[in-house]
């Protein structure tokens, strides 16, 4: 399965398809397969100084990202270089991240991994990545099938949404994780965050590890874990644990 980037600065990407997880994943070494290109869009540009941005009609601070350059860096970039062929929209999801999207968090990351990559009908992942003060409406209108929020706050651009998007949805893929219970119990898997962890050394500068955790007795370490996850949730995320108590009752 292939993920597009369409990107003015592929250099964001280069460390993310070698290391980590992630990087095992995008290699073939884990998981399904994927495979990760970027797409320059400078390259695409009608220009000959290879400009892809312009004012904003109306007036306004900043540039924007031309339409036709972005359609350009589609088109080229990915259907033709994808040979996906004239139902390329039956074949590709696109996505922007933009501050107006639906907001990221577990659920929807959950949802989106089984959706766009699910093993019965897969589709190929295409993330346009915006820059200046975005992007012009007329190709998110027409090109892009979902905008996607980070969260409630701005950034220099979409390569640093694009790779949180793409790390944690891949790590909803079957074989991505060399141990499914690496994410069934995680934060966020409930409205409630993990448990402290705790490992070697037994003790570190006059702090011992928790003596339940070294009893042995797997219904009493189950039994504390709980207690703790619903306790560092309450002190550290009232927001989470309030959603717990509303979920639980």
């Amino acid at each position: 399965m292939k993920i597009w980037v369409i990107t003015l600065f592929p250099e964001y990407f280069s460390a993310f398809k070698e290391v980590g997880v992630a990087g095992q994943a995008l290699s073939g070494q884990r998981g399904r397969g994927f495979e990760l290109n970027t797409v320059l869009l400078r390259e695409y540009s009608p220009r000959d100084f290879k400009g892809c941005d312009d004012a904003p009609y109306g007036g306004g601070a900043g540039m924007v990202l031309r339409a036709d350059v972005l359609k350009n860096a589609l088109q080229k970039g990915v259907i033709e270089a994808g040979e996906y062929g004239e139902n390329w929209r039956e074949k590709l999801h696109i996505i922007c991240p933009t501050p107006r999207g639906r907001v990221w968090n577990n659920e929807f990351c959950k949802e989106f991994a089984s959706t766009i990559w699910n093993e019965e009908a897969p589709r190929d992942l295409v993330v346009v990545c915006g820059r200046y003060e975005g992007l012009d409406e007329r190709f998110l209108s027409k090109y892009v099938d979902q905008e996607i929020c980070l969260g409630d706050f701005i950034l220099t651009g979409g390569e640093i949404p694009a790779l949180a998007i793409l790390d944690s949805a891949l790590r909803f893929t079957p074989g991505v994780l060399g141990n499914r219970e690496s994410y069934q119990h995680e934060s966020f898997q409930e409205p409630l965050l993990e448990h402290p962890h705790y490992t070697r050394p037994r003790e570190f500068e006059g702090m011992e590890v928790p003596a339940v955790l070294t009893s042995g007795d797997h219904k009493k370490i189950e039994h504390w874990k709980q207690e703790q996850r619903v306790e560092v949730t309450k002190k550290l995320r009232p927001d989470l644990f309030e959603k717990y108590q509303r979920e639980s009752k």
